[in-house]
């Protein structure tokens, strides 16, 4: 299992006490664009997904904003976690 997944893994099953670093890590090894503005939030695309997800770039990131990280990553995948 690769350091990405394990990782994802870890935010899928505890998602306090996240940082903004931890994302963008996971984010890269599945090949999502980060962009970041200068401003307090980082936003990740990837064209085979229609919406963006903006989070904020405050330590530690609120749990509500890994658990849509987690599913906006899962549908990088392929995968629908909500079944």
């Amino acid at each position: 299992m690769a350091r990405g997944d394990k990782t994802l893994e870890a935010m899928r099953g505890n998602p306090r006490d996240w940082r903004i670093n931890s994302l963008e890590s996971v984010a890269a090894a599945f090949g999502v664009n980060i962009r970041k503005s200068g401003g307090s939030h980082v936003v990740f695309e990837h064209p085979d997904v229609a919406e963006a997800l903006s989070v904020p770039a405050r330590r530690p990131i609120k749990p509500i904003y890994v658990q849509r990280f987690v599913r906006f990553i899962d549908s990088v995948r392929g995968r629908d976690e909500r079944d």
